[in-house]
């Protein structure tokens, strides 16, 4: 599980990466970020701003040594990771409608975006209550569909390279992107009382 970990924070870390350089270079990126950056800007400044910051803050909250040896350290990071999500899936909201391809990439992304919300404010009000159970649950479930940022830039330059059409594709990896992650991530609380004790990617 280790490896696991490892190898999820360093693809997280260098997507949020992307991210960054698409949120300060105005000329970075695919094209149509520079037209919904005209459109709606404050939509595009949410969404990468806060969806890299829960890429970054994300991967931390689920390695149980660090966890238990600077626990009021997790706490912090971890409210600093829900805000991250509440202003990113906020963008997210407001830029489905606008997505290529149309309907079905939009409702992929729409549906992405608030289950990540709900998901992410549930895992807060569980914590809040001292449910440290459903707490961790609800984040594993969070961070798998934090993980679709990772996983969108996976697919769409393999699909290119097996020579599908971008038009094709995308609204495919549209919900490609994080139906199986938040499956794996149900599959790995079906373990048991010891996954969710543990939640540790």
């Amino acid at each position: 599980m280790r490896i696991v970990w490892a190898t999820l924070t360093v693809l997280a870390v260098l997507v949020a990466l992307y991210g960054l350089m698409a949120l300060v270079l105005p000329g970075f990126g695919p094209p149509f970020l520079a037209e919904r950056r005209a459109e709606t800007p404050w939509a595009v400044y949410a969404h990468l701003g806060g969806g890299l910051w829960a890429l970054v803050a994300g991967p931390w909250q689920f390695n149980r040594r660090w966890r238990e040896a600077a626990q009021r350290f997790h706490r912090w990071l971890g409210r600093s990771y829900v805000l991250g999500v509440i202003v990113g899936a906020v963008g997210a909201l407001a830029l489905a409608p606008r997505a290529q391809t149309g309907g079905v990439a939009s409702t992929g992304f729409g549906l992405l975006g608030g289950l990540w919300l709900a998901f992410t404010v549930l895992a807060f009000l569980r914590i809040r209550r001292g449910d440290q159970a459903a707490h961790r649950r609800w984040m594993l479930r969070s961070f798998a569909l934090t993980l679709a940022a990772v996983t969108l830039r996976i697919y769409l330059p393999l699909s290119a390279a097996m020579g599908w059409s971008f038009d094709a594709a995308y609204p495919v990896i549209a919900w490609l992107c994080w139906v199986p992650n938040l499956l794996l991530s149900e599959l790995y609380l079906l373990r048991g009382p010891r996954a969710v004790s543990t939640a540790a990617i």
